[in-house]
């Protein structure tokens, strides 16, 4: 694996998954030992279930919180961080909902399906709440139960949000996705964009899939062993 110079590259974007979040011991949602293996997300992770129940969702999720503290990010997420701070274009895009990047220092982070640390009221917007147990769950203006702002089952993708991961791809000449698939749209399509501006793509990820094709270079190894000698 040869050492990437950072320099030699205007606007580098980082896309990542579950897999990068797994290494924390972070569970991921779907597969063997995934949440959805054990709860069902019709209970818990859609509107229709809070709607019936926003008691028994929030408490879930909160519980989801307390599980991700007590991991902690690895070096591949430090890395990413420590490469914000020394290089003037850095973009971040992930679909991992538990904070792991922020944590480990990343600032610039585009958060596809929303966050785990932030409640929405469905009148008066988002609010930050921070912290393992929620500081209300009901909004202080009009007293609205707060769902959490993650992208459930059944809920659209925010378009503003998309539309910002796209533009960053876009005008990237090097794209970096680790430990996803990849294989669902419109994540699909993220390396046909970066290959419009002749990008150069690599893929971290243990095992190979039916997008590894579009990319320049895989590397078969753990995003932390990877990132720390990809990058020096």
């Amino acid at each position: 694996m040869k050492t990437i110079d950072p320099e030699q590259y205007e606007h580098i974007v980082f896309f990542t998954g579950a897999g990068m979040s797994a290494e924390s011991g972070v569970p991921t949602y779907r597969g063997h030992g995934g949440v959805w293996s054990q709860y069902r997300w019709e209970e818990y992770a859609c509107q229709d279930a809070f709607d019936g129940n926003p008691e028994k969702v929030l408490k879930f999720h909160e519980l989801r919180r307390a599980a991700v503290l007590a991991c902690k990010p690895h070096p591949g997420h430090k890395v990413i961080a420590k490469l914000e701070k020394k290089h003037p274009r850095v973009t971040l895009v992930t679909q991992n909902i538990d904070g792991m990047h922020q944590r480990a220092g990343s600032e610039n982070v585009i958060e596809l399906h929303g966050s785990l640390w932030r409640l929405r009221c469905p009148y008066d917007g988002i609010s930050e709440d921070i912290g393992e147990k929620y500081k209300s769950c009901k909004c202080d203006k009009c007293g609205s139960w707060l769902r959490p702002d993650i992208i459930w089952f059944g809920d659209m993708l925010n378009q503003g949000v998309m539309s910002e991961a796209i533009a960053a791809i876009r005008c990237c000449d090097l794209f970096v996705s680790i430990g996803t698939s990849g294989v669902v749209y419109p994540a699909a399509g993220f390396p046909r964009f970066a290959k419009e501006n002749n990008a150069r793509c690599i893929e971290i990820n243990p095992e190979a899939n039916e997008m590894s094709s579009l990319y320049d270079e895989a590397i078969r190894d753990t995003a932390g062993k990877a990132m720390s000698e990809l990058f020096g």
